[in-house]
């Protein structure tokens, strides 16, 4: 395994049906040819991915999206038109050419165009639509450095380097309706963004396990994260690290990583992935409390993966010795 940024062997790798992790806007792909089924079986093997769980197919082109989906919506083209390249992933009628592994079996496909040069000129170099999940251990913290990846994944067969994401969480997904569109993933495109091209449907039920990101545990770190709450307020501290936003609980931690200097929930977005990782690498953390934020805008999206991540954890100890035992 090599992690530079050479683009051109990376391109190589995908053609030869290899795996290679390589940045994107949001958090960095662990990718293989979309149409190659032994290539993206090779993508569950090493992320220990369940295979119910479908994967998003990244292309350059709109050429190639009319490739991967069929019967595709004139709403479409306008939320592309707004949104693409960007971290939006819309879930579509899949062509017959996406293998079902890709779906889950699945009659849809979820597609996005990513916001960054190194992801779309390795999709055009490779001269194929690229299935990639994020590039890490199913369940675990996701990446948003090669160093990351390399922690999780060291047996990938290729690392393409573009340094730091700029937006750290994964895209928001949608799917469209008759009535409109329905959220099935937040991320930093909000509903209130999208509905000034399409309507909202707040009505029609949304499937589950339709789209990546919708199980009720994810992007966990080995070491125990909780959310800061009233119940947490006995917590020893002196062995604990806090993710912090707004400054506000800082005092007694061990250790404090601000994620933004002004208040700002993009930054917060940019950096908590980073922080889970850097205390779950830190050997003097035994607990990670995380600050939360407003569930409106943004916050919805950080809320979201707060809450996976701690899902199994708060389990734990609710079920083990009850919450307030900290």
């Amino acid at each position: 395994m090599k992690s530079t940024n050479n683009i051109e062997f990376a391109a190589k790798c995908i053609q030869e049906g290899k795996l290679v992790a390589f940045p994107t806007e949001t958090v960095y792909g662990l990718g293989a040819n979309a149409l190659n089924p032994l290539a993206v079986a090779k993508i569950f093997e090493l992320k220990e991915r369940p295979s119910f769980d479908p994967l998003i197919v990244h292309i350059s082109t709109m050429a190639q999206l009319e490739t991967v989906a069929d019967n595709i919506d004139e709403r479409i083209y306008k939320l592309a038109e707004k949104f693409w390249p960007g971290p939006l992933t819309m879930v579509l009628p899949k062509s017959s050419i996406v293998p079902d592994l890709v779906t889950s079996g699945l009659p849809t496909v979820g597609v996005r165009m990513p916001k960054n040069e190194i992801a779309l000129e390795l999709i055009t170099r490779s001269n194929c639509p690229i299935a990639a999940p994020s590039a890490n251990k199913f369940g675990r913290i996701s990446p948003t450095t090669a160093a990351h990846v390399q922690k999780q994944l060291p047996n990938v067969d290729y690392i393409l380097d573009g340094g730091k994401t700029t937006v750290g969480i994964e895209s928001t997904i949608i799917r469209l309706t008759e009535i409109g569109f329905q959220i099935l993933r937040n991320g930093i495109i909000t509903k209130e963004e999208l509905e000034k091209v399409v309507p909202f449907d707040g009505s029609s039920e949304v499937e589950k396990l339709s789209a990546p990101g919708m199980l009720k545990s994810h992007y966990s770190p080995r070491k125990m994260l909780l959310i800061a709450d009233t119940e947490l307020l006995h917590i020893e501290k002196s062995k604990a690290g806090l993710i912090s936003f707004s400054g506000k609980l800082e005092g007694g931690y061990l250790k404090v990583i601000k994620v933004s200097q002004t208040n700002d929930l993009k930054d917060y977005a940019v950096n908590m992935f980073e922080a889970m990782h850097s205390f779950e690498d830190d050997p003097q953390i035994e607990l990670i409390i995380a600050e939360p934020v407003p569930s409106e805008g943004i916050g919805i999206a950080i809320m979201d993966r707060l809450r996976k991540a701690e899902y199994d954890w708060r389990e734990f100890l609710n079920s083990s010795y009850g919450a307030d035992t900290l």
